[in-house]
């Protein structure tokens, strides 16, 4: 029998705020496979909804990280450079947008809703690769979250299309200048998932119900399936596999025009 094994990997896991969150599936692969993990919260008002799940998993550094905070994610990957000297794997997973942008056309959005959500959402991202390539001296792996939004027109993703759109390409233009290092870089597009991040989307409930009516396999997906698949870009059952946006989806992403 064949498993996946991640004992003395070391990763690093950001943009879990609570028990629904698609990080917290990942973490939990992550640990059921042996690695040692790194978990970050947001801010003082999310830490007593992260803390209980970070000590679920034995987390080794549990560390405040909000990006938007000068000095708070070096402070991240300084404290894993002093207790580990290395990382192996790092999981992505933030995003944001102002309430007026998000819910409004992109039209009206303001040039600096529009750069706060691309530093948030997406640049973060590329800083994160940038101190990682430090402490990946023999490899690793970087993995992102994104959404079919980034593709395609989806009703009331309004900003966030543009900016997963530019994270996927960021993911791609990484994985070609750290390809030489054998640092592995990809995204993962989930489908809607139920989580706190997908409930500042507008009629979200619809966006359900056209999953399960259009998607292949007629549902929608579980964090579950995104934490597996999280573990699986993270190990070496991936190795030849940068670049990438995988679809986990439940097929959605490949149907067009459907006639029932």
């Amino acid at each position: 029998m064949e498993l996946i094994d991640m004992k003395g990997r070391k990763g690093l896991v950001v943009g879990i705020a609570n028990e629904h969150s698609l990080a917290w599936s990942a973490a939990q692969h992550f640990r059921n496979a042996g690695a040692d993990l790194a978990i970050t919260y947001l801010n003082d008002k999310a830490k007593p909804f992260v803390e209980p799940l970070a000590q679920q998993v034995d987390a080794q550094l549990f560390l405040p990280c909000n990006v938007a905070e000068p000095g708070q994610l070096e402070a991240v990957f300084g404290e894993i450079e002093e207790k580990w000297g290395r990382l192996d794997f790092l999981f992505h997973a933030i995003a944001w947008a102002r309430k007026e942008d998000l819910h409004g056309r992109l039209t009206d959005c303001s040039a600096e809703g529009f750069a706060e959500s691309m530093l948030i959402s997406c640049h973060s991202f590329i800083r994160m690769a940038k101190l990682a390539e430090l402490l990946m001296d023999k490899g690793g792996s970087l993995t992102t979250l994104s959404y079919y939004g980034a593709e395609k027109v989806v009703d009331h993703y309004n900003v966030m299309g543009p900016v997963k759109a530019a994270l996927e390409a960021s993911v791609r233009y990484l994985a070609h200048e750290h390809g030489g290092k054998a640092i592995r870089v990809n995204a993962i597009s989930a489908g809607a998932v139920a989580t706190r991040a997908a409930s500042g989307i507008e009629h979200f409930d619809e966006l359900l119900n056209e999953t399960v009516r259009k998607a292949p396999l007629r549902r929608t997906v579980d964090a579950c399936e995104v934490g597996r698949t999280a573990l699986m870009l993270a190990s070496d059952y991936t190795s030849a596999i940068t670049g990438e946006t995988l679809y986990v989806d439940a097929g959605f992403h490949i149907e067009g025009m459907v006639f029932h």
